[in-house]
């Protein structure tokens, strides 16, 4: 009880704080995943953004992929999705900025230090835009750091840092940087929440804006039977 006591009072907190200003977007996520065994796993995401406090809503995205765990430290990722950029100044407001289908393949490098779990992302992506085709190049370098009571296997809360950088094959080269810093609570093995900021700065591109966000998410995962319940919690950085 004290610890729903504790997420309520922090999403209250942070909603007032933002409200009080209406200068912060909101970034909401629900993230389903199913593991199937020990080495492959499938999710599905949604999201949907706002360039203020939920209102001026112009992002939303639906995506699904298929994760396997080449070795404990390296995991490959194959994912596609719809990206839907609107007009800004409203909610959903058209034309919109870019209709885009994305194909993305990823690999995840995996490293323990202490406490701390260091990612190494690179994501490349093909992207069938409103503009036509577009490739884009993503790392990201994450650290999280799961602490309190370990029960299950897995420790009820985490913190996580990040920053992500976005390159291009044509000028300008360099896109966007993208940071985040959240916290995570684990209701169970099977269910977590994650609260934080983003604060994204883009270089003359036409699809998602630049700006301060609030970031909530919601993660659920799956496991085929009892045997796959041997899997460890997902405590690595989310998906965005």
């Amino acid at each position: 009880m004290n610890r729903l006591c504790f997420v309520w009072l922090s999403i209250v907190g942070l909603q007032s704080a933002l409200a009080q200003t209406n200068t912060s977007g909101t970034w909401n996520s629900v993230n389903i995943k199913y593991n199937y065994s020990d080495t492959l796993s499938f999710f599905a995401e949604a999201q949907l953004r706002s360039l203020a406090f939920y209102d001026q809503f112009h992002y939303y995205e639906y995506k699904a992929a298929v994760n396997y765990k080449l070795h404990k430290a390296v995991r490959l990722t194959l994912g596609a999705g719809s990206y839907q950029t609107y007009k800004t100044g409203g909610n959903f407001s058209t034309p919109k900025n870019n209709n885009e289908f994305r194909l993305w393949p990823q690999l995840s490098l995996l490293q323990s230090i202490g406490q701390f779990k260091i990612e190494q992302r690179y994501r490349s992506e093909f992207r069938w835009t409103s503009a036509g085709f577009r490739n884009r190049f993503r790392y990201r370098l994450g650290v999280n750091y799961p602490f309190g009571k370990e029960t299950n296997g897995y420790k009820p809360f985490q913190l996580n840092l990040s920053n992500e950088l976005f390159f291009t094959d044509t000028q300008p080269y360099f896109e966007r940087n993208r940071f985040q810093f959240t916290g995570s609570y684990f209701f169970s093995k099977e269910a977590s929440v994650q609260l934080g900021f983003l604060r994204q700065f883009d270089y003359k591109i036409n699809d998602e804006t630049g700006k301060d966000f609030f970031v909530i998410g919601y993660y659920f995962e799956i496991f085929r039977n009892n045997s796959t319940k041997t899997v460890e919690v997902d405590q690595n950085m989310k998906d965005n």
